[in-house]
């Protein structure tokens, strides 16, 4: 029987693979650029944080489930594509949701080597956002993490919650659905309502201020 946060790690995958697939398709790549984007989308944040931690063989190179998932979810982005009406909403909603599902894998992963819940959090926040850093960066985009949009924030905030509940000896499941739900509903509600951290200007001096 799958455990709950097996299915979650299921979904997160299956969701960042079909956010790279589709962010592939819309920048015009071809059959091979499509699947290549899919998989660092999907693979690139947890790979990462294994070699963080030591572990390898990272887990997608013994565990070959994850591949299966993204082969399935490359196969059903180019399919059904051009029924998406609503290519940025979709594009939006999966990557919110493998947002959530690998910072709460980051999490588990530095418990699982008792690390503190500081650099837990930190572990959550790179394994939930770099894969779309990795997507973003080879689609010619500034990756989201680096704009204005509340992007890493939201996963600091749901490994907040994370280990409030386990302070509180919260049900494990309960505590990984809690954790999901605030980082998805945290960046819906900020992305609804405009919200942005504030930008850095640098403003140029004037010559009549240099002159003086």
């Amino acid at each position: 029987m799958i455990e709950l946060f097996d299915l979650i790690n299921m979904i997160g995958t299956v969701a960042f693979a079909v956010s790279g697939a589709l962010t592939a398709i819309d920048k015009k790549m071809d059959a091979f650029g499509v699947l290549i984007i899919a998989f660092v989308t999907a693979l690139g944040g947890g790979t990462l944080c294994d070699i963080l931690i030591g572990r390898t063989p990272v887990g997608w190179m013994t565990q070959l489930d994850s591949v299966y998932l993204i082969g399935i979810a490359y196969i059903a982005a180019i399919l059904f594509y051009k029924k998406q009406e609503r290519l940025r909403l979709a594009l939006f909603i999966f990557d919110t949701v493998g947002l959530g599902v690998f910072t709460l894998i980051g999490l588990e992963k530095g418990l699982a080597i008792h690390l503190s819940p500081l650099i837990c959090i930190a572990l959550g926040t790179i394994t939930g956002c770099f894969g779309g850093v990795i997507r973003d960066v080879l689609c010619t985009e500034i990756p989201i993490i680096f704009r204005k949009e509340i992007y890493a924030t939201s996963c600091i905030l749901g490994g907040v919650v994370f280990f409030i509940l386990k302070k509180m000896n919260v049900d494990n499941d309960v505590i990984h659905v809690t954790a999901l739900l605030t980082i998805i509903f945290t960046r819906l509600i900020v992305t609804y309502f405009g919200w942005h951290l504030p930008t850095l200007e640098y403003s140029q001096p004037s010559k009549d201020n240099i002159r003086k």
